[in-house]
This record gives C-alpha cells, sequence and structure tokens, in this order.
C-alpha cells in the first residue's frame, strides 16, 4: 500500500501543508512521486491538457480510467485520487458508484473526487459506506461552466460565502477526507480551513488552506495560452521543447544527425 493515502492525508491536517498535482501519463507521474507530492490528480483537466479539448465537459469514463491505469502503474508512494467527469455521477446515485468503483477496481486510484457541495452530500456518504474515498471540491466547479456562465470567483458575496461554508460542513459530515477549495478569495478560504476539521486543497484559494494544487501543465509552463491568475510557473518547458524541435530539424535538413556516433 501507498505510503499516502486517504487516512493519512486527512492526518496531514495542522502538521504539513500538501503539495499536490495532477498527472495524466506514467513518465510525469513517475517524477512527480519521485520528487515527494503526496497526492496526485488524475483531473478532467485532461480533456484540455491531453485530449485538445475546450473544456473539461468532453472527458469520458473510459478516458478517466485510461489515463488513471497510466499513473497508477508509476506511482509507489503518492495517493492517486480519480477524478469524476460530467455525468458519471449526476445521473443517478446506483450509476455514481458503479463508476466511482471503476476508478478503485480498473484504475487502482485509492480515491476518487466529486464536485458539488451540499447536493452532493448524499453520494459522498453512499459512497463512503460502500468504502470508497471521497474528495469535495466546491467554489468553482469547472464541469457547471454552462450553467453559471464562465469561470468566476466564487464567493465574493457575504450569502455566496455563507453558501459555500454550509457546503464544506455537509460534505465533511458525509465524510468526505479533503476538500478542493477553487477560486474564491483568500479570506474565504482561510475561512473554511478554519472551520473543517480536514485539508482544505486550495487552488485559487489563497494561502490559508491546508495544501495546494496546480495543473501540472500550466506549473511547467507547457500551456500556450494564458495562464489563471493562481498559477506560478516554475518552468517554460514549452520554449525549451520548441527549441529543441527545431534544433532536430535543422541538424536532419544539414546532415548533422545522425553521425558515426549514433549509427551501428
Amino acid at each position: 500500500m501507498n505510503m499516502w493515502n486517504a487516512l493519512t492525508i486527512r492526518r496531514a491536517k495542522g502538521q504539513q501543508k500538501l503539495a499536490c498535482l495532477t498527472a495524466y501519463d506514467f513518465t510525469t507521474a513517475r517524477l512527480i512521486d519521485e520528487a515527494g507530492i503526496p497526492l496526485i490528480l488524475v483531473g478532467d483537466s485532461l480533456a484540455m491538457t491531453m485530449l485538445g479539448h475546450a473544456t473539461t465537459l468532453p472527458a469520458t469514463m473510459d478516458d478517466m480510467v485510461h489515463h488513471s491505469k497510466c499513473v497508477t502503474r508509476a506511482v509507489q508512494h503518492a495517493l492517486v485520487v480519480g477524478d469524476m467527469p460530467f455525468m458519471s455521477y449526476q445521473v443517478s446515485e446506483d450509476l455514481a458508484v458503479v463508476n466511482a468503483g471503476r476508478f478503485v477496481k480498473e484504475a487502482g486510484t485509492g480515491a476518487v473526487k466529486i464536485e458539488g457541495g451540499v447536493q452532493r452530500a448524499g453520494l459522498v456518504e453512499r459512497m463512503v459506506d460502500n468504502g470508497i474515498a471521497v474528495m469535495g471540491h466546491i467554489g468553482l466547479t469547472p464541469q457547471s461552466v454552462l450553467q453559471v456562465g464562465g469561470y468566476h470567483v466564487e464567493g465574493r458575496t457575504s450569502e455566496d460565502a455563507k453558501r459555500l461554508l454550509a457546503d464544506a460542513e455537509a460534505l465533511q459530515q458525509a465524510g468526505v477526507f479533503a476538500l478542493v477549495l477553487e477560486c474564491m478569495p483568500a479570506e474565504l478560504g482561510a475561512k473554511i480551513t478554519q472551520s473543517v476539521d480536514i485539508p482544505t486543497i486550495g487552488i485559487g484559494a489563497g494561502p490559508g488552506c491546508d495544501g495546494q494544487i496546480l495543473v501540472v501543465h500550466d506549473m511547467l509552463g507547457l500551456q500556450t495560452e494564458l495562464s489563471p491568475k493562481f498559477v506560478k510557473r516554475y518552468t517554460s518547458l514549452s520554449d525549451s521543447m520548441s527549441e529543441a524541435f527545431n534544433a532536430y530539424k535543422r541538424d536532419v535538413e544539414i546532415g548533422n544527425f545522425p553521425t558515426d556516433e549514433h549509427s551501428y
């Protein structure tokens, strides 16, 4: 069993800050795991980063299970969480439990993540009762982008802040082991963190959260479009890769590759 699991993540609250990342393939997941990252999310963001879609909505269960298998084959220490895609849990609780079970049985993930607050509490409780560890996700929920009309900071008004606090409490009571807080004022992120006994993992929710998560393509500078305000780029792999591709092309065209060194 991996060193990090739902229980050890939960117990980390107040003990250490949790650095979390997404991953979608074997090689990236191996490098992230070797760096000691405790939680790796196979996010439905793969619809955008790996499959070229404009939103997360087209990701399917088969997509998610396939990429989760790639990640779990590489990971020895981190908790791998499978992100339940759009319409994999909204139709019925029965279907949701079956799909969550696919992540655990077929892909080998240690947990699943679902979006939504109070309205998902009953589903979370049922999953937990069936032995499936669940991570919650409130604030900006990308699967609701069509309903809310785009990507917006949530919780700016007192009414919305109260709603998100109630969502956090309901999910904690239902049994989530951790809670993603996305795109909300830093003050609210800190307030929710202080109000619950489970770790909060922020993405655009300020430094007061118990941990942080970023999409790996964003923090590596692999996305060529503009990144959200909350992203910190730690390198620019897109520039390095473009330089390498162009250098390779030049070497082949002028006959500098291959040489005797690269020949049998």
